[in-house]
């Protein structure tokens, strides 16, 4: 597999399960190399293809990018392309990490942009970023979760 995956990337690397199903996040990509250095860097990915399609393995999942385009045999009607807006979102990368506020110091020094720090949700602490194309990233800590407390709502104080 060498010849197809990046250097030290096995077949293991791969989201290709002997069984069952794993679970991916397909993006639509306006530059796949300055998108692959951020989730490779930002979320300390590992590139297991750098493209046709691009794969980052991040934790235990893997992140696949590829430029957008038109219609294929598979899927006639449906065009891929980057969002055109920003501030509207229909889904987003939701991103778990143990400490929130070390993940945000560290993702910020390496260049990442959020839209606010962390912020206590009670079942959570939370912050967005977004990548370079602009899609929506939640990175969230579980802290009243684990005790039985749900988040807070928006009318909430």
């Amino acid at each position: 597999m060498s010849d197809v995956t990046s250097a030290g990337a096995t077949a293991d690397d791969l989201p290709a399960p002997t069984e069952g199903l794993v679970l991916t996040h397909f993006l639509v990509v306006s530059d796949v190399p300055r998108s692959r250095a951020f989730y490779a860097d930002i979320l300390d990915g590992r590139v297991v293809l750098d493209e046709n399609p691009c794969i980052v393995k991040v934790a235990n999942s893997w992140i696949i990018m590829n430029p957008g385009g038109g219609p294929t045999d598979d899927k006639p009607d449906v065009v891929l392309r980057t969002p055109e807006n920003p501030n509207t979102v229909s889904s987003f990368l939701n991103v778990r990490v143990a400490d929130i506020h070390d993940f945000y110091a560290t993702a910020s020094a390496k260049g990442a942009e959020f839209l606010t720090p962390p912020i206590d949700r009670r079942a959570e602490l939370r912050c967005y970023m977004r990548d370079p194309d602009g899609y929506l990233i939640e990175v969230g800590q579980a802290t009243g979760l684990l005790r039985g407390i749900l988040a807070r709502t928006d009318t909430e104080t």
